[in-house]
């Protein structure tokens, strides 16, 4: 049998045998699949659907003769969950729902009344365990592929360490034998993973602190966290926003999260490509690469098929920096568990001299830190020189500015005071944007999109770099509903601006005669020159008032005399009534 390997999300084939070896370990009667297949004349891939193994084993032995390489993608579950079952996670709408939800919920409240009260902390701890569980199920999997295919295996977990896999450790039996291992064992095992430099996550692993205090909660822990059915990297990644949902503390320690749907739009509007370098200089959770990196999947998968491509996307692709250790470790978890394992995420300052970052990536996407005030020695010179300011929203448009290549396009979110602040650093920016640069867009988003974290109004910008200008006139669009209310609730609704934003965006040529008293329209830049570079909405929006006429006085005053008749005659029959 020739050579065959399973990597997370493809399955390469070589030959017809190495086909059945992988279709025998589905054992999902219904499982929706994509085919993609390279004819040996080196003719354009082809790609087809089909549902069900027994279909998919009759279709491609039909089509493996003509075929140098078969690859496999499964739609809806990962290659590593193929051969570990069909136990799907339910989620609606991206979000943990149900059974799955409840039983989360019941290791939070494990956590909570253990004394892990601060959510980062209780989001730390859990992100330890899922890794050490992750290990283990990759480890499984391995072992599986390689007996399934005949390739050879080498363990991550030598034999001396063969019981710090979480299937180990979990069955011993004792809670307080199960603490000792993972105190003593398993944490240190983990954090000296960064040794062979397996990955991001266990780069941030030097100064990890286990916090767990008694055997008889990590031993409960333990337990649920086993009972989480978690096939598929998609329910990995809900998971974990649903637990950084719960960071009820953000607006007061500055990590609160840029809602999901918020940053899919911005990831539509960029289209992310195959060849492009994306950074987020403050990057928390990384919930923009992650956004980034399954657009990729799902508009350009036969890059995978390029062998420069995947290798790009897996170690070249994806950038991003902060200056929080712990939200380093767990964006990079978070990235872990959607399949991107080697992220350049680093711990850096983007504002200071230790970024010397200059025209190195061609997409920028990021929510950077609002209000704050920094000193100017601790400042980049060469920010400085764009706009001498101490406010991070205006420093960070200055860096996206200079990290971005020629041609390089940046969606960002910033406080609507960017838009209009009247200082000469305010103006200094945006004409810098305008003039120099080319922006193409100003969103406003209404005030509820942050909450419950907070209630500051913002919009999104998006520009291209050009260092030349190219600004003749600016699309403008006044978000209403983003598809969920606007209180801190933010209870899922109807109304939802979103589609059309995206559509709009990519069909600007229909924008041009759109007037200014509708939902977008085009600014040329010369207006917006003359008005300081003001682009808040509105500053150019036209507001038509509708004229309302009322009643005459002495009809409305009628109508409530007869009003008030009608009551009391309704009233003198309920006295009646009460009489008899």
């Amino acid at each position: 049998m020739k050579s065959g390997r399973i990597t997370a999300g493809l399955c390469y084939l070589a030959s017809k045998n190495a086909l059945c070896a992988i279709l025998r370990v589905v054992q999902a009667p219904k499982c929706n699949f994509e085919v993609f297949y390279v004819h040996q004349t080196g003719r354009r891939s082809r790609r087809m659907g089909f549902i069900g193994v027994k279909h998919a084993c009759k279709k491609l032995m039909k089509c493996v003769e003509d075929c140098a390489t078969i690859i496999i993608q499964e739609k809806l579950f990962s290659a590593t969950h193929w051969c570990m079952g069909n136990n799907t996670t339910k989620t609606e709408n991206g979000m943990i729902t149900g059974d799955l939800r409840n039983k989360i919920d019941r290791i939070w409240e494990t956590f909570w009344t253990g004394g892990i009260t601060n959510p980062l902390d209780v989001i730390e701890q859990f992100t330890y365990l899922l890794f050490i569980k992750q290990l283990d199920d990759v480890e499984t999997t391995k072992e599986n592929e390689a007996n399934f295919l005949g390739v050879p295996f080498e363990s991550m977990f030598p034999d001396e360490c063969q019981k710090y896999r979480w299937s180990k450790f979990k069955n011993l039996g004792s809670a307080e034998k199960m603490y000792e291992t993972v105190a003593n064992g398993v944490f240190p095992f983990i954090k000296n993973l960064h040794q062979d430099g397996d990955s991001a996550y266990a780069r941030y692993m030097g100064d990890a602190i286990f916090k767990i205090p008694t055997a008889a909660m990590l031993s409960k822990i333990v337990d649920g966290i086993d009972r989480l059915e978690l096939g598929d990297e998609d329910s990995k990644g809900d998971l974990y926003e649903y637990l950084l949902s719960k960071v009820a503390t953000a607006g007061t320690n500055g990590q609160f999260r840029t809602p999901r749907h918020i940053i899919k739009m911005m990831v539509a509007l960029v289209k992310p490509q195959p060849e492009d370098i994306i950074i987020d200089p403050a990057m928390g959770s990384a919930g923009f690469l992650i956004e980034a990196q399954q657009y990729l999947r799902d508009h350009h998968a036969d890059m995978f098929l390029n062998a420069q491509l995947r290798d790009h996307f897996n170690n070249n692709m994806f950038y991003g920096n902060d200056m929080d250790r712990t939200m380093l470790r767990i964006g990079a978890m978070n990235m872990l568990l959607h399949g991107v394992d080697n992220p350049s995420i680093s711990y850096r300052d983007s504002l200071s001299e230790q970024n010397a970052d200059i025209e190195k990536y061609s997409l920028v996407l990021a929510n950077p830190p609002f209000k704050g005030s920094l000193d100017y020695v601790a400042v980049s010179a060469n920010l400085l020189k764009v706009t001498k300011t101490k406010k991070t929203e205006l420093l960070f448009l200055a860096l996206f500015l200079r990290i971005l290549k020629k041609g390089g396009r940046a969606a960002v979110i910033v406080p609507d005071g960017v838009l209009f602040g009247s200082s000469n650093a305010h103006k200094e920016i945006r004409k810098e944007i305008l003039e120099h640069n080319k922006l193409n867009a100003v969103i406003s988003m209404p005030s509820g999109v942050f909450k419950p974290y907070a209630g500051v109004s913002t919009a999104i910008l998006v520009f291209t770099k050009t260092g030349s200008g190219g600004t003749d006139q600016v699309w403008f669009y006044d978000m209403k509903a983003d598809g969920y209310s606007l209180d801190d609730k933010r209870q899922e609704i109807s109304d939802c601006d979103i589609p059309d934003i995206i559509n709009r965006f990519h069909n600007l040529e229909a924008e041009t005669e759109r007037a200014r008293t509708e939902q977008s329209f085009f600014v040329p830049v010369e207006e917006i020159v003359s008005n300081d570079y003001d682009l808040s909405i509105n500053k150019y929006k036209e507001v038509v008032y509708e004229k309302v006429e009322y009643e005459p006085t002495d009809v409305i005053l009628g109508r409530i005399e007869q009003l008030e008749t009608q009551i009391q005659a309704e009233m003198a029959e309920l006295k009646k009534l009460l009489v008899k």
